[in-house]
């Protein structure tokens, strides 16, 4: 029988929705922030560039700051709502996989 989950409560799957919608618009506004740093520093010493510098920056720090703002943001709901503790995991122990068979 699989246990359930805190999320499975709405009002609790209200609460932690909202919390991970506010970690993804902080981390919005610090990958906008850090976009414009770069671009800043990519003019005052890259001098005259290509716009495909510019445009091959900005989507490179957007991807990586953003994905993996959401996939802390995944964790850190998962974790805070306690829907990791509501997996079963009835796999055999490590000791059990791998240990020798005795041969007689």
């Amino acid at each position: 029988m699989v246990n359930k989950s805190p999320l499975d409560d709405p009002e609790n799957a209200a609460h932690a929705w909202a919390r991970y919608r506010r970690i993804m618009r902080m981390m919005m506004l610090v990958t906008v922030g850090t976009v414009l740093v770069a671009f800043a520093l990519l003019y005052k010493f890259g001098g005259a560039v290509s716009i495909h510098l510019y445009i091959a920056a900005a989507v490179g720090i957007s991807f990586t700051m953003l994905l993996g703002g959401g996939l802390m943001g995944l964790m850190f709901l998962s974790h805070g709502t306690g829907h990791d503790d509501s997996v079963d995991n009835q796999m055999p122990a490590s000791d059990e996989i791998w240990s020798p068979k005795d041969k007689d």
